[in-house]
């Protein structure tokens, strides 16, 4: 099991920035978290899921802005799972809470602490998070148009750039090399979770 402990940076000078994050990630995980995601304590919500998929997307989502910490736990939960995160324990719970403390000290923001491939995996989507955070602007919007499903043509035409101008935003944001990783990833993620017991 997954579970995503996840809490906002500076909340203390800046708004609560949690019903929007809790809106953001529900619908990341709406066809696969198990529990949550729901505010836990002050700036810091919490969500729980079996799909190595969707941790790695809320990972992801998360880290994009800069305003998250984020610890992924893995390990087991106990059983049966109650109706509120809140009241959920196992290692992978305890995991998230190292996780979420190792992460503020990070410059990607992410941490994550379980059994003996974590550190590896860790090592694996810091490396993904630092690329995504060189991306410039022009980049990500490029990379959103794509992810809606636009061909690149098509994205050309709405950007109103030529198509040879996408490709080369596309390759300076190393679109095509996240591309590759993310599935590379869910697998090392959930690898990693098996063997910790999840």
């Amino acid at each position: 099991m997954f579970v995503l402990t996840i809490d906002q940076k500076a909340s203390r000078t800046g708004p609560d920035l949690v019903p929007a994050g809790l809106a953001q990630f529900a619908r990341l995980g709406k066809d696969g978290a198990t529990l949550g995601p729901e505010r836990t304590v002050g700036d810091e919500l919490q969500l729980a899921t079996s799909d190595a998929e969707v941790a790695l997307e809320v990972v992801l989502s998360a880290t994009r802005t800069g305003r998250w910490s984020t610890g992924v736990g893995l390990g087991d939960v106990d059983r049966p799972l109650p109706a509120s995160i809140r009241s959920g324990r196992g290692a992978a719970f305890i995991n998230a809470r190292t996780a979420v403390d190792r992460a503020k000290s990070d410059a990607t923001r992410v941490a994550i602490v379980g059994g003996a491939q974590a550190d590896d995996v860790q090592a694996l989507v810091r490396l993904l998070v630092y690329l995504r955070d060189r991306r410039t602007a022009k980049g990500w919007e490029v990379y959103d148009a794509l992810a809606e499903g636009l061909t690149q043509q098509d994205v050309a035409h709405r950007l109103g750039i030529t198509a040879g101008a996408v490709s080369l935003r596309a390759s300076a944001g190393g679109l095509r090399v996240e591309e590759q990783a993310v599935p590379a990833l869910v697998r090392a993620l959930a690898a990693a979770d098996v063997n910790a017991g999840g």
